[in-house]
């Protein structure tokens, strides 16, 4: 194993802590200002976040400004997410008054689902000033996209609006414009760049973030993310990691788990030695796929 075996298992918020992990490049703190010079614009806002993530993955703090305006949690790519885990944010949410919804981006039901809660959430808020307001399932509605990178905000719209409106980016931070993307006669949406909060405050979250790559590679290493993620899936006996990797029973800890998913996935070097860095990347590239299972990384 190149450098020493001792540090490789070193745990990976320990390992971090002289290195805290934050990305806010200028374009986001650009993107911020335009977001808030815009919410004039519309009516509601969508705030996409990962199901796996719930609470790390959002940015509201960010948006605390938008005063009375309707706001909307999705929480996207439930599919990724551990079922049980999903129902007790659903029931945690529902207690603190929240709005929200989960959904899968890909699935075009999903999306019907959000126009759907829009329509309501839009409409019992302009109740508050009008209490005999009927609904009309016609109204025309301004949205405002918002999320960090990769939590399926282009793919939430291109499955609203049926087509490739906007393109989904494979690595974090490529949006870089605000785009309007018109869905039929009733709903316009405006698309936003992908907005990191300022600061994360938790290892363990930004350790998350890099897991479902929010955050890019160059700003946590593979190594580091794909040793926390295995970790992770060892604690939580992931069934779905076990077969993905043929293991026969539970690896006891990240260096036999490293090991064996080398030899079984051939990711080998000169004289049969284990090539980590390909593990790494394997491990990560099969995760973000969604080839390791349900998974989730907090509990409400």
């Amino acid at each position: 194993m190149p450098k020493s075996r001792k540090k490789k298992d070193q745990d990976a918020i320990e390992y971090l802590e002289q290195n805290h992990i934050n990305w806010f490049p200028g374009h986001m703190n650009k993107a911020l200002k335009e977001i808030k010079k815009n919410l004039k614009m519309v009516n509601i806002i969508i705030e996409v976040r990962d199901a796996r993530a719930p609470m790390a993955s959002g940015n509201k703090g960010s948006y605390s400004h938008t005063g009375d305006k309707p706001y909307i949690i999705v929480f996207n790519k439930t599919n990724l997410a551990e079922p049980e885990t999903v129902k007790k944010w659903e029931k945690w949410l529902t207690e603190q008054n929240e709005s929200f919804i989960f959904l899968n981006a890909l699935d075009k039901a999903g999306a019907k689902k959000l126009v759907d809660k829009a329509k309501k959430v839009l409409h019992d808020h302009r109740l508050k000033s009008n209490a005999n307001l009927e609904l009309n399932k016609n109204q025309k509605i301004k949205m405002m996209i918002l999320g960090l990178p990769n939590t399926g905000k282009s793919t939430l719209i291109n499955k609203l609006a049926n087509r490739s409106a906007t393109k989904a980016a494979a690595t974090p931070g490529q949006t870089r414009n605000q785009i309007w993307v018109k869905v039929g006669q009733e709903i316009e949406l405006l698309d936003t760049p992908g907005v990191m909060p300022p600061r994360i405050p938790d290892q363990t979250h930004g350790l998350w973030l890099a897991a479902i790559h929010a955050i890019p590679d160059h700003i946590v290493s593979p190594e580091d993310s794909a040793c926390f993620l295995i970790r992770h899936l060892i604690k939580k006996q992931s069934i779905g990691f076990k077969e993905q990797y043929k293991f026969d029973t539970s690896p006891k800890d990240l260096i036999e788990a490293l090991d064996h998913i080398g030899k079984v996935r051939g990711c080998l070097q000169k004289g049969g030695l284990i090539n980590y860095d390909q593990v790494y990347n394997l491990v990560l590239n099969d995760f973000r796929k969604g080839h390791l299972g349900p998974t989730s990384f907090e509990s409400p």
